[in-house]
């Protein structure tokens, strides 16, 4: 099915749509018809990104509060209408040993990663169930949600989660009676261009040398990043063809999940590579 004919004319909630491809999702949205509500805690951003698209809502909300979400919620219901497509995308990273990483990294990590996702689904898919029209709930989940990766353990974590919700949310969707409208899919992004990396947290203490090496390894590879538009260009295509996967880079994200496969079939240990980053070449 096309996808200005499966989401054009409808609404789109879009957490963390200030930057990376969150904004390359909002952007193209707003290309195929849709009314977007941007959401973010930066205010900027959303405000810049709302003055290049007409008609689109630009809401600070900080997704760690599930409150703010339930009002948006309603906002969005009452002041712009049924949501069409809501995406829970909001994300952030962390690097360096998982001993050395502050309890604070970790717990805003998991709050925004994780938290957040379930907060949104809490706020918009009764809603959206009770609206009675097709809709599409996307979660962002991440190469980083197949795959073992040091240094960046609490984000890799959170991905790995993200998807697991997202299968379990599916299976949930259909036993309720739901799926006959309501679509659940799992975003996999690969090397997508964003600030992520460096505004990525680190350590204060212990081994800070590896945290920041693996951070400039991350940056290494910005230059050789996907455009976010061509990235949402893709999963937009994918989730109207009725994918439940979506996957910005198909045959390096899905050898990635190929490979997992293979080492969970057979029961491998993780093994540590001399060039642990997300590197197309690796995959």
């Amino acid at each position: 099915m096309d996808a200005r004919a499966t989401f054009g004319g409808g609404v789109a909630v879009i957490t963390g749509a200030g930057n990376g491809i969150g904004a390359g999702l909002a952007r193209h949205a707003a290309a195929l018809g849709m009314t977007v509500v941007l959401v973010d805690v930066d205010a900027e951003a959303i405000a810049a990104l709302g003055r290049e698209l007409p008609g689109s809502v630009a809401v600070v909300c900080d997704v760690r509060d599930p409150d703010a979400l339930e009002s948006l919620a309603a906002q969005v219901y009452s002041d712009v209408g049924p949501v069409r497509l809501l995406v829970n995308n909001a994300g952030v990273e962390q690097f360096g040993y998982l001993w050395d990483t502050p309890v604070a990294n970790w717990d805003r990590l998991v709050d925004i990663n994780v938290s957040g996702v379930f907060y949104g689904i809490r706020a918009f898919l009764p809603r959206m169930f009770a609206a009675g029209a097709p809709a599409w709930v996307w979660n962002l989940s991440s190469i980083g949600g197949v795959v073992a990766v040091p240094l960046q353990t609490p984000y890799i974590m959170s991905k790995h989660a993200v998807l697991a919700l997202t299968e379990c949310l599916r299976l949930e969707v259909e036993l309720a009676g739901h799926a006959d409208r309501i679509q659940v899919q799992a975003v996999l992004p690969g090397a997508v261009r964003s600030n992520i990396f460096e505004a990525a947290g680190g350590v204060d203490g212990g081994d800070v040398e590896a945290a920041e090496s693996q951070r400039a390894a991350m940056l290494d590879i910005k230059a050789e990043a996907m455009d976010p538009l061509e990235a949402a260009r893709v999963v937009f295509d994918q989730s109207a063809a009725g994918e439940f996967y979506l996957l910005t880079q198909p045959d390096y994200v899905g050898n990635a999940m190929a490979e997992r496969a293979e080492v969970l079939a057979q029961r491998r240990a993780p093994v540590l590579r001399t060039k642990q980053r997300f590197d197309p070449a690796q995959q």
